[in-house]
This record gives structure tokens, sequence and C-alpha cells, in this order.
């Protein structure tokens, strides 16, 4: 058996960037900062903050595009994945990422990015991604 599940708390460092790629597939990736405090040896308060890379695809990533922007807090759900690929100079390149499955805007929602051909206003619930299903308030038991 084996596991493969990131699950994170952090800000957006700075506007996705979109993409569309063959067959108009999008897909939507950003950086999430999280940040862990604690004191060190000499009882100072020290800050460590790692930086992730998040992508998104299709549906999701249309949500991405309309609400999250730089300093949003989410909640991100996913998987590691790594990919190698060969740059231009020839030399091998890595990269780990996390492929999102499940995001949630934590905190204020923003406005939606709007345009001339696009008048939509903020969902009445947070951004959610995940197609789980959901139990209706009237069937809880208190």
């Amino acid at each position: 058996m084996s596991l493969n599940k990131v699950m994170l708390i952090g800000n957006v460092g700075k506007d996705p960037e979109v993409r569309y790629l063959e067959g108009n597939a999008k897909v939507a990736t950003f950086r999430l900062a999280t940040s862990e405090r604690y004191r060190d040896r000499d009882g100072n308060m020290r800050e460590m903050t790692e930086w992730h890379t998040v992508t998104v695809w299709r549906t999701a990533a249309d949500l991405v595009e309309k609400y999250v922007r730089k300093g949003t807090q989410l909640y991100v759900e996913g998987r590691l994945r790594t990919r190698s690929w060969n740059d231009k100079s020839g030399n091998t390149r890595t990269v780990t990422e996390i492929a999102a499955e499940n995001i949630q805007l934590l905190g204020r929602a923003p406005e939606p990015q709007r345009n001339a051909q696009n008048a939509e206003t903020r969902p009445e619930r947070p951004l959610q991604t995940d197609t789980g299903t959901e139990t209706a308030d009237d069937d809880l038991p208190f």
C-alpha cells in the first residue's frame, strides 16, 4: 500500500499564471507560501517559509483564475508530482510540485476579476473544487 497526499494552508505569493495547452485544456500554476514559527536556542522567535508550486487543471483552473490573487489564503489538497525535462542548454531540470485536487478559499473571498465580457458576481459559497458529496444541514442530529 502507498499514499501520496499533501495538505497545505498558506498564502499565494503572486497572481496565478494561466495557460492553455493542446486541446484547449486550461492549467493554472501558482506559488504557495507556508510558514513555521519557532524559538531558537537563544530564545529568539524565528520564522521559516517554504514555497510550493501548485498546479490546477481544467474547471478548477477556471475558478483559480477568477478568485485567487496574490495574498489569498488557501487550503490545498493534492499529490506530489516530480517531473524532469532538458532546458535549451541541454541541462536536466527537475521540479516537484503539488497536483491540486481540492482547493478552498480561507478567510474573505476576493471579488472575481472583471472585464467587459464577463460581469460575473462573487459566489455565494466559498471556492471549493472538491467533487465529494455534501451533507444537508437538515440531516444533522442536533
